[in-house]
């Protein structure tokens, strides 16, 4: 079935299309175009996964893309089971985020528009993913940043939406620029940039190459993943509606880098090195993640900063190598079901209370939007890692294998990931302690608009997607652990899972440590927030660790100080070198030249006695230059 897989990335790339190209005569029907195509793909991907052939490595060649001198490029899919895994996961939850968008978007103009760029966004992830060459990956990478961009920037009358845009895309493209230097090494050093030539040939490169790609693929996955120093763009890009911060953070854009990393495993297992790096990055990320939402009070960042951490997990899982890859795949993809689930049920409460996004004008709803409540609380349980939902098992494997590993680095990393458990615990119980709980604040206050809060529960094309999202976070968990068949079925393309010998700590013991300090996150969110009124206004009298977690850790500030800042003054003295030097220089000559022959030209009077003159003139000088060299 390799052969018509193609039709994966046609049926939502044909729906954006006719969205956006048929205009205005598509709006009463466009948004069942876009969701039919999305569920049509998804469909033909469950079809894939039960082909009897589809547990193994399958290509097929569609056309040849790019054929210039030595550099040949096949337009062609690669089928195995990692892409699978991915192709289910992006239409599945994709499709259940179209159904939700349709009761979201019912009161926006474009929303026509706004289901031709997810499904712009949707092909292009699927490009990304059952590409089988490293530049076929990046055409849907890049497709990925465009449609991100016009997504998050959708709002066009807010300037806040527009900035976050343009900062996502530029951001972005520091990443890119990684990856794109990362394949022309390949280039040069194997003539291919094939999976299948790659991964076959690593072995060629020296030690000193491969880090060097594995390192500037890293690069790029950080920029796409929201990785550290990368970060920043990845919670303001909750600018867009909720359903494109439930489709980039759950299911597609953010999971790019890890699955960048996972399909380059044949590289990172030859440099211990670069998996070092992917390590650290990870481990930082997650603790930067847990921190700053901690602090935040927008209900949206805060999950987009939970999304930041829950990402530093899989790159830290991936970056094990052997012992990770197939764990760090499995958590995205439960990590898939229960954090789209806990985005839409945001949207949910949003939509139910004037798009108001800030937690300290909550309150109370749980008895008002009782499904929103329920679903968003099994989401919540499988983030914070409760057994038996899905979190505990996938991301219990995670701080497992990192006490695994040798020396201080069993110790780091996973001292780490068991501090992320307990920060998660207590940032999302705050979450749902604000919003859920305590005081109805909202009765006292009022809308931007000036009129009364009137919360209510989603119509049913909305609560019907966050259900199923919901057991998908009851049971996914366990489903992909039980007997190791999920990591059995991505061996194939990520090479069977080592499992730890030998750790620092026992299983038994890590299990104990990391319900511990969830229940511990738990209580303490309890004892400071659940017990008392939460102020509609935040505290201004904080400590020096909670003004720097509301600024971000500085990440901000520190992209200004050392790019942006540095950038804009490269960029005005190369204008100034341009201007003053280069232009200088050229229309210097040009004045001169014409100067020259201005002057050049008064001697042409047309009198026959001044040409005479002329040339007695020069004749006595001839003459003079010859007896001064025949004397001297």
């Amino acid at each position: 079935m390799a052969s018509s897989a193609w039709l994966l990335i046609a049926l939502p790339a044909i729906g954006a299309l006719v969205l956006l190209v048929g205009g205005r005569r598509t709006n009463a029907w466009g948004h069942l175009l876009g969701i039919l195509t999305i569920v049509a793909s998804f469909a033909y991907g469950i079809a894939l996964f039960f082909d009897s052939g589809s547990s193994q490595i399958q290509e097929a060649k569609l056309f040849t893309w790019i054929d210039v001198n030595a550099l040949t490029v096949d337009f062609g899919l690669r089928l195995d089971p990692l892409s699978i895994t991915f192709v289910l996961l992006i239409t599945g939850v994709g499709s259940l985020i179209h159904i939700y968008s349709v009761g979201y978007m019912a009161d926006d103009d474009g929303r026509r528009r706004f289901f031709g760029y997810l499904n712009l966004f949707v092909a292009a992830m699927l490009i990304l993913v059952l590409g089988n060459s490293f530049v076929t990956l990046y055409l849907g990478w890049e497709g990925v940043g465009l449609a991100s961009y016009l997504l998050i920037g959708w709002y066009q009358n807010r300037p806040s939406a527009a900035t976050a845009a343009k900062k996502a895309f530029l951001m972005n493209r520091v990443g890119d620029v990684g990856l794109a230097v990362a394949i022309f090494l390949l280039f040069k050093n194997l003539g291919t940039t094939q999976y299948t030539e790659v991964f076959a040939r690593v072995g060629e490169l020296s030690p000193a190459t491969v880090t060097a790609i594995a390192i500037l693929l890293l690069l790029g996955a950080c920029g796409k993943s929201g990785q550290f120093p990368l970060q920043a763009w990845l919670p303001d890009a909750m600018e867009g509606p909720t359903p494109v911060s439930a489709l980039i953070h759950a299911a597609t854009m953010v999971t790019a880098g890890v699955y960048l990393i996972a399909r380059a495993n044949p590289l990172y297992n030859l440099t211990a090195d670069g998996r070092l790096v992917v390590v650290v990055i990870g481990a930082i990320t997650l603790l930067i993640g847990c921190i700053i939402g901690c602090a935040y009070d927008d209900i949206k960042k805060v999950l987009a900063y939970s999304t930041v951490s829950q990402i530093g997990y899989m790159i830290l899982a991936v970056g094990l190598g052997p012992f990770g890859y197939a764990l760090g795949i499995m958590h995205l993809v439960a990590h898939g079901f229960f954090k789209a689930g806990l985005f839409l049920g945001a949207g949910s409460v949003m939509h139910a209370m004037k798009d108001e996004v800030d937690m300290r004008r909550y309150g109370g709803l749980w008895r008002i939007m009782p499904v929103t409540f329920g679903t968003f609380l099994l989401g919540y349980l499988a983030l914070i890692g409760i057994p038996p939902f899905s979190g505990f098992f996938t991301k219990d494997a995670i701080i497992a294998a990192a006490f695994g590993q040798e020396g201080w680095r069993a110790w780091v990393f996973g001292g780490a990931a068991l501090l992320g458990a307990g920060l998660t615990a207590f940032y999302m119980t705050r979450l749902v302690l604000m919003t859920f709980f305590g005081k109805q604040r909202w009765k006292e206050l009022k809308a931007e608009d000036g009129s009364d809060f009137h919360p209510h529960e989603a119509k049913s094309v909305m609560t019907v997607p966050m259900i199923i999202l919901a057991i998908g976070s009851i049971g996914a968990g366990f489903f992909f652990t039980s007997g190791d068949r999920f990591v059995n079925w991505l061996a194939p393309s990520l090479q069977p899972l080592q499992e730890v010998e030998h750790g620092v700590l026992s299983h038994g013991t890590i299990q104990i440590l990391v319900i511990g300090l969830s229940v511990l996150g738990v209580l303490l969110a309890w004892l400071i927030v659940g017990r008392k009124d939460v102020p509609v206004v935040k505290p201004a009298r904080v400590s020096a660790v909670v003004r720097a977690a509301r600024a971000d850790l500085y990440g901000n500030a520190l992209n200004e100080a050392l790019v942006a800042r540095p950038g804009t003054w490269l960029a005005r003295a190369l204008v100034y070198v341009d201007n003053k030097g280069v232009d200088g220089m050229v229309n210097g000559i040009a004045a001169s030249l014409g100067g020259s022959s201005g002057r050049l030209r008064r001697l042409q009077t047309g009198f026959v006695r001044s040409y005479a003159l002329s040339m007695l003139a020069s004749g006595i000088l001839v003459i003079a230059a010859l007896l001064m060299v025949r004397f001297s």
